[in-house]
């Protein structure tokens, strides 16, 4: 994962974790992530940390750097974490950026990498992102034969100029070709990212990206509503009043939408804004984070977490690569959760998931609020009396302000 980097404190510069991170170390899931940098441009709505080529001075900005001090961290990360006790990864997330850059030669030495480090236990879920404009039949063929077994491509929408409002590079039907490539090449696994909420993108433009994604015969769909965050391009065009804010209540209406089309169509929602056409076609890496598990973040600006201790990488290449060449943690920061922190973030995550929350998890405050949530139509009767917090339909449209309400 990489994110916006919290507040913490300042990690030591070996690595080392407290001891408390190593309690249930192997017992809990354990992933590795892994985070490319690289984008060709830059598009209007991302906050992410990417850089594109003219934002680079080479050394760990040059794909060359930025994989031998990926290597480095991915040692550092094994060591760390017990050396041959260490656990190994059952997922592996290649994200970014654009992983798709790299070719297929340079995803295969990713996941070589995380081998060589960490090593991968039976029957591993490996995923990387794509961008539809930089793969190929070959790329999915070569990291197939790596290993890889899922691809996740991000198509946002098969709307011409919904694409140009965001930025995109891809043509319309890009997308649905990539994911056909995909599945020849021999995936099983195939995932197309959405947007919805673009200003100037209609319900007739929305249906017709849901039945180009019918089209393409994927077994997962990820659909993420507009953000319009501070900094970016697209924040600047809505403050000069040259787009709209995207509407809640259209936003409302187009999740309701995807969600009825994609369930007409034999797919099943598992997490509020994720629908797998089968239960393996779920993201097991991203189940992983929902449900509190342990994963190793390598690259400039990913977070990791194990045992309840969160870290961070230093943002820029060049001084993620220049720490790691030292022979230093890359960690810019880290915190160690409390209970309390651990007890609210497992409420903000796992209600989002359609097995929800264990009602034991709520104190007295929230349990009062679950009821409430109840009688308001937000979550399940029949799960709560047996004794968890489901969302009901109406539920996951209003989700972070159930969450709200049973933190307290």
């Amino acid at each position: 994962m990489s994110a916006h980097p919290p507040t913490g404190e300042t990690p030591p510069r070996d690595g080392t974790l407290p001891s408390e991170a190593f309690e249930g170390l192997g017992e809990r899931p354990f992933g590795v992530y892994v985070h490319v940098p690289f984008c060709a441009t830059r598009c209007g709505y991302c906050d992410f940390n990417t850089y594109t080529a003219d934002e680079l001075d080479g050394g760990g900005g040059s794909t060359g750097g930025w994989l031998r001090a990926l290597r480095r961290e991915l040692l550092l990360g094994a060591r760390v974490l017990g050396g041959q006790a260490a656990p190994r990864a059952g997922t592996v997330f290649v994200g970014g950026g654009t992983p798709s850059l790299l070719g297929g030669e340079g995803l295969a030495e990713v996941l070589e990498a995380v081998r060589d480090s960490f090593g991968l236990a039976p029957g591993a879920e490996v995923t990387t992102e794509a961008n539809p404009e930089s793969t190929s039949p070959e790329l999915f063929e070569r990291i197939r034969q790596a290993g890889y077994t899922r691809v996740s491509l991000g198509m946002q929408s098969a709307a011409e100029h919904v694409l140009r409002v965001l930025d995109r590079r891809h043509t319309p039907g890009r997308a649905v070709a990539a994911a056909g490539e995909a599945r020849a090449a021999g995936f099983e696994h195939v995932s197309l990212d959405l947007i919805y909420g673009t200003p100037g993108e209609s319900t007739g433009d929305l249906r017709t990206t849901l039945d180009a994604v019918l089209e393409a015969g994927v077994d997962h769909v990820s659909a993420y509503s507009l953000i319009v965050e501070e900094g970016t391009a697209l924040a600047r065009r809505v403050r000069k009043g040259e787009l709209p804010e995207p509407d809640e209540d259209v936003l409302a209406e187009d999740y309701e939408l995807i969600d009825g089309t994609l369930s007409e169509a034999g797919f099943r929602w598992y997490e509020v804004s994720n629908w797998a056409a089968r239960p393996e076609g779920r993201c097991a890496h991203n189940l992983g984070y929902w449900r509190g598990g342990d994963w190793w973040g390598a690259g400039p600006g990913a977070h990791s977490h194990v045992g309840g201790v969160r870290w961070w990488n230093l943002k820029y290449p060049a001084r993620y690569a220049a720490a790691l060449d030292e022979g230093i943690s890359p960690a810019a920061g880290r915190e160690v959760l409390t209970c309390e922190d651990r007890r609210v973030e497992r409420i903000m995550l796992e209600l989002r998931l359609d097995s929800g929350l264990p009602v034991d998890v709520l104190d007295g405050t929230g349990l009062s609020e679950a009821r409430r949530a109840v009688e308001d139509g937000l979550l399940r009767r029949d799960a709560l009396r047996a004794g968890r917090c489901v969302l009901t339909d109406r539920g996951r449209l209003l989700a972070d302000g159930v969450v709200r309400r049973l933190i307290g």
